[in-house]
């Protein structure tokens, strides 16, 4: 069943700044090779109840240059595989950002965020019109639409079945 890119509604985790790939799951549990054993272990550092309370679609959200660090793509692999519906920051480490969209894993950026939203609440994203809802608080926050080419990929599974897609 295709991802709705209009309404990704979970409950908000909220992190703060300059998490780092070795903090979304680290390097020790690469030797497992299995997605579902290593998402056991997601942000088993600064959250060691995620992997176990997290439900599918809830939000990551976080502040400045999520992502940063090692390059690996296991990163966005096991919070997808934890059932993440999208991470929402203030701004990604680079590599972090391209390999999330490389695998499917939907991002967007709004400024402020990890100073907004609380731990808990429920939160709707609308990955179309860059746009966060805070439920119950009637707040929405605007974030940067994504471009057409990045929602093609994420609508297709990631960059490999949208270059299939296209041939």
């Amino acid at each position: 069943m295709a991802k709705d890119f209009e309404n990704i509604s979970g409950r908000a985790w909220v992190f703060g700044n300059n998490l780092n790939t070795d903090q979304i799951i680290q390097g020790q549990y690469l030797t497992l090779l299995d997605y579902k054993e290593m998402a056991k272990h997601t942000f088993e550092i600064p959250r060691p109840i995620f992997a176990s309370k997290v439900r599918e679609n809830d939000i990551v959200i976080a502040g400045r240059n999520f992502g940063g660090g090692s390059s690996r793509e296991e990163a966005p692999k096991v919070l997808q595989h934890s059932r993440v519906g999208c991470v929402v920051a203030e701004s990604f480490a680079r590599i972090f950002y391209r390999n999330s969209f490389n695998v499917g894993l939907p991002l967007m950026i709004v400024p402020n965020v990890g100073k907004i939203v609380k731990d808990g609440k429920t939160v709707t994203i609308n990955l179309w019109k860059g746009t966060l809802m805070i439920k119950g608080e009637g707040d929405v926050l605007h974030g940067k639409p994504l471009p057409e080419r990045m929602m093609e990929i994420l609508k297709a599974g990631g960059a490999v079945p949208w270059f299939k897609q296209q041939s």
